[in-house]
């Protein structure tokens, strides 16, 4: 897989009187494969968490709150860069096969939300330190 293979979906946000919607996936959209397992993360402004590669897993990743920056970098060292969040409401879809790191950009924190396609599996991730890509971060 190459950096190409990123899907970058828009989702709907539906404001509605008391707080507003906000659409992650359904199992219509492109890029949704199957259900695994649906977790958040949370990341304090300015905090980078270092390069990790899924070897099976397919991740949809959604920025509800705050804002995120991923980094990606496929096998032959190509570079891409998304930022998603309130401001840019996407999903982000990232086959198999592909490093990526990322960083919070609001304050305090931000959420994402990974829908995956297969349960968490330790024995399927590979992991670098962050400077094992040569790449200026803002922090």
């Amino acid at each position: 897989m190459t950096i190409n293979d990123i899907l970058v979906s828009p989702m709907r946000r539906i404001s509605v009187a008391g707080g507003d919607v906000l659409h992650a996936i359904k199992k219509t959209d492109l890029g949704f494969n199957q259900f695994g397992e649906a977790y958040f993360s949370m990341i304090e402004k300015g905090l980078i968490k270092p390069w990790k590669r899924h070897l099976r897993m397919t991740l949809n990743l959604v920025v509800p709150l705050g804002e995120v920056r991923f980094v990606f970098v496929d096998d032959v060292g190509c570079k891409r860069e998304e930022i998603i969040g309130l401001q840019k409401y996407s999903r982000l879809t990232v086959p198999p096969g592909i490093w990526f790191a990322f960083e919070g950009m609001a304050e305090p924190y931000s959420l994402i939300l990974n829908v995956a396609d297969i349960p968490h599996d330790p024995s399927e991730v590979e992991r670098k330190e962050l400077n094992e890509f040569s790449l200026r971060w803002s922090s």
